[in-house]
């Protein structure tokens, strides 16, 4: 049987929602183990000058909990 926890985190990126959520998940994966899930829960842009300035993602993340 397994736990798993959930948490929420932004990732931006200047190019794409999918680097966006790439860096979540890379970032994330330095400091947890055993990432199982990103779901992706927004998506926005930021704007300046009438142009896409940079993507942002909202993802959900679970990870296998270990007791110890």
């Amino acid at each position: 049987m397994s736990v798993y926890k959930f948490i929420e985190l932004v990732g931006t990126s200047e190019n794409s929602w999918e680097d966006a959520v790439k860096e979540v998940v890379e970032t994330a994966g330095k400091t947890l183990k055993d990432l199982r899930v990103a779901e992706v829960k927004e998506m926005d842009v930021k704007i300046e000058d009438g142009k896409v300035a940079l993507y942002r993602v909202k993802v959900r993340l679970s990870f296998k909990y270990h007791k110890d």
